[in-house]
């Protein structure tokens, strides 16, 4: 059995060495690298199953490293920052990561989010044993085989938590779902702080789905409970 491969991104070789000595402990492999450039490569000359990036890096920063990574690869990624605003954590959770933590760091909280992300990854990749149908409503399209979604025949880009926001909420059209019950199972782990993340999530698909320029909202909002599919 290949040994899982992680890949760490970070210009401070004392953090990258700090994180890579409690990955080996985990049984982990760990790879570093010094900046996004090198991630890049690193992720497309091999298997990588998960990715722990810093932000600030030379050449190429985790922003863009992660849209490139995005553009190929669905693997979890973890930012580790020393940006520590909540609009750095957005706006790292929309470019397409998983989960998003700031320096200085628990590492025994740092490997709980990675076997956590692992354990979903994996999941999502086992093979699908029950048919799975697309969804269609109101001019939107949602392919859960393709994990494509369109909207009168013009693609939208979604990251992975996104579409798989979307698709529990389409597929269970007349539920609704609080918080808790969204981060349980898109995350695939306990609910603790993770409202927020949530929120941002949804905020975005949103504005990707055109609910600020056209009246119809495939989104409701059910106050004080949660969020249900307006098909």
């Amino acid at each position: 059995m290949k040994p899982i491969t992680i890949l760490i991104a970070d210009d401070e070789a004392e953090i990258a060495d700090l994180i890579a000595l409690h990955l080996d402990k985990e049984g982990y492999r760990s790879i570093k690298v010094s900046n996004g450039r090198e991630a890049l490569h690193a992720i497309q000359s091999q298997p990588i199953d998960l990715a722990i990036l810093d932000i600030m890096m030379p050449e190429l920063d985790g922003y863009e490293a992660t849209r490139q990574i995005r553009e190929r690869y669905r693997i979890p990624i973890i930012f580790v920052s020393a940006k520590t605003s909540d609009l750095d954590k957005i706006t790292g959770l929309v470019m397409g990561a998983d989960d998003y933590m700031t320096k200085p760091f628990n590492p025994m909280e740092l490997m709980a989010r990675v076997h956590a992300l692992l354990r979903r990854s994996m999941r999502l990749n086992q093979p699908d044993l029950e048919p799975t149908s697309v969804i269609e409503a109101g001019g939107l399209t949602i392919d859960p085989d393709k994990r494509t979604v369109t909207f009168y025949e013009e693609n939208v880009e979604l990251t992975p938590k996104e579409f798989d926001i979307l698709y529990l909420l389409a597929s269970h059209s007349k539920k609704v779902f609080s918080v808790e019950n969204i981060f349980q199972h898109v995350w695939g782990e306990a609910y603790y702080e993770g409202g927020n993340t949530v929120m941002v999530h949804i905020r975005t698909l949103r504005k990707k789905l055109g609910e600020d320029t056209h009246k119809h909202k495939f989104i409701k909002t059910v106050w004080g409970v949660g969020y249900t599919f307006n098909g």
